[in-house]
C-alpha cells in the first residue's frame, strides 16, 4: 500500500464529505491506482498496482462505480472550486470550452452507444464511422504558470446517448445543444458573480442556444464559428409613436460575409494574433455588429469577425460573439484557445486510459469516463502542489529537447512522489530476503514507471 504525500492530501480532503466513510477509502485506492496504472484503466489493474491482487472481496471496489451513492455533479463542483482557487488570481472573465468526443466502445450491454463519425480517424476526404459513447465535456481553459501556456482542464463531462437509445425508450432525442444548454446553466449557478465566456465549434452555432445565453439573468458570452452565407440584418428600427402591428424583429438585409470578402469597400485591419502553434500570426480582419435571424427563431444580435490570411495559407473564416462590445482581437484569441480541448482529449486517451475501461452497467459507464476526465484536472492540481506552483521537472533527451512541461511530465511528477512514498523499496533487517539495489537502478525503475502509458 502507498502513503500519500502531504502536499496532495489537502486536494483530496474536500471530496471526502461526499462519500460514505467505507466508500471513500475504496475511492482513494481506485484514484491512486488509476494514476499509477499503465495501459488499461480497469478496477483490476488499479487493485494490482496497489498490491491488492489477493484481496478476495474485490467486488466491493466495483460497487464504488456501479452501486455506491455519490453524486458526480457535486464532485465536479468541488473540482471546479479547487481549480479556481489554485489557478485563478483575478476577477477577469473565465473562459470555458464545450465540445464532444467519442469513446470507442462495443458490446451489446452498453445501451447508450451509437454509430458516429470518428473525428480523429476521419479527414476531409476520408469518412470513418465508429461505435462508441459520445461525451460532452465542459472544460476550463486555465493559464498554468509553470507550463507557460493555457491548459484545458475538464470540469463536467456528461454522456449524450445516441438517437437509437432514445427511440428504444420511446423518448424524444436530446440534442447536443440541449446538453450544452444545461451545462451552461449549471456553470452559471456555480459561478453566479463571474464573467463567463464559452467557446465552441460550429456544431453549437445554433440560434436557440445563442439566444438562451443572451437572455439569461446573468448572460454568458458565447463564441463560435459563423457561416459565411448566414442571413444577417440590421437591428430593427425603433417603433414610431402610434405605430400599429407587431414589432419588427429585424431591419434591412445586409450582405453576406462571403460577399464582403470580394467587396473593395470592406475595411480590413492587419493584426498579429497568437495562433494555434503558439506563434504570432499576421492576419487581416473585418468586424461589425448585426442581427442573425432565421424564420421562426428569435433574432440574435452578434458581433461578427471575418478573418483571412494575406498569404492564403487557410481559407477565410468567420466567428461570432454574443457580446457586442468585445474587441475582435480578443474574440479570436479566446477562440484559438479551443484547440487545447483537442489536446486534452488526446492526453486522457494516452495517459489516463480512456477507451480501455470495461464496465458495462449503466451507472458505472456513466461514472467512469467523467471520473477519468476529472482525474486529468486533479493530476494537474497535484503537480502544481508538488511543484509548489513554480516548476515541474521536464523529461528531456539529447534527441528531444523540451523546454516546457506537458501533461506527461505532470503525471510523472505525481507518480514519482507516490512511488517514492511507498514502502516497496524499503530495506529492513527484519526482512533479509529483500535485495539491496543501487540507487541509480531504483531511480531508473521509478522513471520507467512514472512515464509509462
Amino acid at each position: 500500500m502507498l502513503t500519500l504525500p502531504d502536499a496532495i492530501i489537502p486536494l483530496l480532503n474536500p471530496f471526502a464529505p461526499m462519500f460514505q466513510a467505507r466508500t471513500w477509502s475504496k475511492a482513494q485506492v481506485l484514484l491512486i491506482g488509476a494514476i499509477l496504472s499503465t495501459r488499461k484503466r480497469t478496477i483490476t489493474s488499479a487493485l494490482r498496482v496497489m498490491g491488492l491482487s489477493d484481496y478476495t472481496s474485490f467486488a466491493r471496489y466495483h460497487h464504488v462505480l456501479n452501486r455506491a451513492g455519490w453524486s458526480p455533479l457535486r464532485l465536479a463542483h468541488c473540482l471546479l472550486l479547487l481549480l479556481i482557487q489554485h489557478f485563478d488570481h483575478g476577477d477577469g472573465p473565465l473562459v470555458f470550452g464545450i465540445d464532444e468526443t467519442l469513446e470507442r466502445r462495443r458490446g451489446r450491454r452498453i445501451k447508450a452507444k451509437g454509430i458516429y463519425r470518428d473525428a480523429v480517424r476521419s479527414s476531409a476526404s476520408h469518412f470513418v464511422k465508429a461505435s462508441g459513447l459520445r461525451w460532452v465535456s465542459l472544460i476550463w481553459l486555465a493559464p498554468i504558470p509553470w507550463a507557460d501556456r493555457t491548459w484545458a482542464l475538464p470540469v463536467l463531462t456528461v454522456l449524450a446517448p445516441s438517437e437509437r437509445y432514445y427511440q428504444q425508450l420511446g423518448r424524444t432525442h436530446k440534442k447536443l445543444t440541449y446538453w450544452a444548454r444545461q451545462m451552461i446553466v449549471q456553470l452559471r449557478r456555480w459561478l453566479p458573480h463571474r464573467t463567463l465566456v464559452i467557446v465552441a465549434d460550429s456544431s453549437y452555432a445554433v440560434l436557440d442556444l445563442l439566444h438562451f445565453c443572451q437572455s439569461m439573468t446573468r448572460p454568458v458570452t458565447f463564441i463560435t464559428r459563423l457561416r459565411l452565407d448566414a442571413a444577417l440584418y440590421e437591428p430593427a428600427p425603433p417603433r414610431l409613436p402610434g405605430q400599429t402591428g407587431r414589432p419588427r424583429l429585424k431591419g434591412q438585409r445586409l450582405p453576406t460575409l462571403k460577399q464582403l470578402l470580394d467587396q473593395p469597400a470592406t475595411a480590413w485591419t492587419v493584426v498579429m494574433i497568437p495562433w494555434y502553434d503558439g506563434t504570432l500570426r499576421r492576419v487581416e480582419i473585418a468586424s461589425h455588429t448585426a442581427v442573425w435571424y432565421h424564420t421562426g427563431k428569435a433574432p440574435v444580435p452578434i458581433r461578427w469577425v471575418l478573418i483571412r490570411d494575406p498569404m492564403g495559407a487557410f481559407r477565410p473564416q468567420a466567428l461570432l460573439c454574443t457580446e457586442l462590445n468585445v474587441e475582435p482581437t480578443r474574440i479570436i484569441e479566446w477562440f484559438v484557445l479551443r484547440w487545447q480541448l483537442e489536446v486534452t482529449f488526446q492526453e486522457v486517451r494516452t495517459h489516463l486510459g480512456v477507451e480501455t475501461q470495461r464496465q458495462w452497467s449503466d451507472l458505472a459507464v456513466a461514472r467512469t469516463t467523467p471520473a477519468l476526465f476529472g482525474l486529468f484536472s486533479w493530476v494537474t492540481l497535484a503537480a502544481h502542489a508538488l511543484g509548489r506552483g513554480q516548476t515541474v521537472p521536464v523529461r528531456s533527451a539529447a534527441w528531444y529537447p523540451k523546454a516546457l512541461p506537458t501533461f506527461s511530465d505532470a503525471i510523472a511528477l505525481v507518480r514519482h512522489h507516490l512511488w517514492s512514498n511507498s514502502d516497496v523499496f524499503g530495506i529492513s533487517p527484519a526482512q533479509p530476503n529483500i535485495r539491496k539495489l543501487p540507487r541509480l537502478i531504483v531511480d531508473r525503475f521509478i522513471e520507467s514507471l512514472t512515464y509509462a502509458t
